[in-house]
């Protein structure tokens, strides 16, 4: 009779262990509640992360929308520009390459286009040092002033000017008075495309790529538009399309940074001479101008 009390107490004392269990799996629970809460921190960071690199991407979508063109313009020196510049390069200089036109026989596409290739539209380190436009060296005769720049060879001599305008006379000069470019005077006025060629023909450039590149910026930007206006040949204003496009803040740059006058109903060389206390010749020798006739909306420099 006491065995079986002792067993029956042996079996109550095992019982009463295992209800001890539970304080063991409790203890187990709680390294649960810190993982859970390592995995919700890191989630937290992850979300982070994701915002980080949402931002670093919001400046190359802007970029997109504005539908803004960079390029390399190389020549003379390695010029990067966008569609505007050039378009603001065009819009400065068409008169003066459209009067060469009449007064040289030169095709103002390719002064355009050559004057856009050689200068980096204006923002290469021959043009904003020396006002040239079009890349020309020395040579010999050359008695004006000069600068020394890296092209073919290092520092070689090239032509300064006191201004643009003078840059772009000289180009012509340079064309019609030396005599391995008179070829180019056979041929028409209106195919800018044998002009180019013939240009690299001639050795104006040793790029074989140089007649490619003028036409490329004469189809892009509708240069031989400016020939047919001369020749009045199919003639088509195309002034929306080159100046409307540009923003305030291009247009802004056109008239200040560039020191141009748009001529108002009424100016006349010397009314404008005065304004600027220029005499009425270097007006119209910044301007290649061959006459004394205005029109309301040109653009004249001034500076």
């Amino acid at each position: 009779m006491f065995k079986k009390i002792l067993l029956v107490f042996t079996i109550i004392s095992l019982v009463g262990c295992n209800a001890t269990k539970p304080v063991i799996v409790t203890a187990k629970k709680a390294p649960l509640k810190q993982k859970t809460e390592i995995l919700r921190a890191t989630k937290k960071t992850n979300v982070v992360r994701a915002t980080s690199t949402k931002s670093g991407l919001s400046t190359p979508a802007k970029s997109q929308k504005g539908k803004q063109e960079t390029e390399a313009i190389v020549s003379t020196s390695k010029t990067f520009v966008t569609n505007d510049v050039i378009k603001i390069y065009i819009y400065q200089f068409k008169d003066i390459a459209m009067g060469n036109m009449k007064s040289y026989g030169i095709p103002a596409s390719i002064i355009l286009a050559q004057g856009i290739l050689e200068s980096g539209a204006g923002r290469g380190d021959l043009a904003k040092n020396s006002n040239n436009h079009f890349g020309i060296k020395c040579h010999a005769g050359w008695t004006g002033e000069s600068v020394k720049h890296d092209d073919d060879a290092a520092q070689e001599c090239f032509r300064k000017y006191d201004n643009p305008s003078e840059s772009y006379k000289d180009h012509a000069l340079f064309l019609t008075g030396r005599s391995r470019y008179s070829k180019l005077f056979e041929y028409s006025k209106g195919d800018y495309k044998a002009w180019a060629k013939g240009l690299r023909a001639a050795g104006y450039a040793t790029d074989p790529k140089y007649p490619d590149k003028l036409i490329s910026y004469i189809e892009r930007y509708n240069l031989h538009e400016y020939d047919n206006q001369v020749l009045d040949v199919n003639y088509v204003p195309n002034e929306i399309q080159i100046v409307e496009e540009l923003t305030i803040e291009s247009r802004n740059i056109v008239s200040n940074s560039l020191a141009l006058y748009e001529v108002q109903k009424g100016d006349t060389l010397y009314s404008i001479s005065k304004k600027f206390e220029l005499r009425v010749e270097d007006l119209k020798q910044k301007n290649n101008l061959s006459d004394n006739t205005l029109s309301i909306g040109q653009r004249l420099v001034v500076k």
